[in-house]
């Protein structure tokens, strides 16, 4: 387990009490999972995700993650309109694990409110919460 200095928690995220993330991209957001949540769950080896076209209100539950420990549900942290799935988790679950932020997201939303991005916790708030959980 990696220690909470030792985590990739990017400036120009926003997080979520149940560890998932959200990165804006223009009028698009792309959710996945935190570098802290993949780190507890292990090695990922399956994301069941929703349908392109499917939406969902913030705090929603929209898919879940399996890992050699647990299965674990996945919430949106924003409202709006699946528009794209990461299909190269379908064969390659690990990229969670390898590059959650990058090559591991998950799906790509666009968002009904953007306005919702701001009530999520920045990098700082979500390390002080992180603390709060050892």
């Amino acid at each position: 387990m990696k220690e909470i200095g030792e985590l990739n928690l990017p400036d120009d995220i926003r997080y979520t009490k149940s560890h998932e993330y959200a990165k804006a991209e223009g009028d698009t957001v792309k959710v996945g999972l935190s570098d802290y949540a993949q780190d507890q769950l292990g090695d990922i080896v399956f994301v069941e995700m929703p349908q392109v076209g499917d939406s969902f209100r913030k705090g929603e539950e929209f898919g879940t993650i399996e890992s050699v420990k647990a299965v674990s549900e996945l919430y949106m942290p924003i409202g709006g309109e699946i528009i794209s799935l990461n299909t190269a988790l379908d064969d390659s679950p690990q990229l969670v694990n390898k590059s959650p932020y990058n090559e591991g997201w998950m799906v790509e939303v666009k968002s009904g409110d953007p306005g919702e991005l701001d009530s999520l916790m920045n990098n700082d708030a979500y390390r002080e919460m992180l603390k709060g959980l050892e």
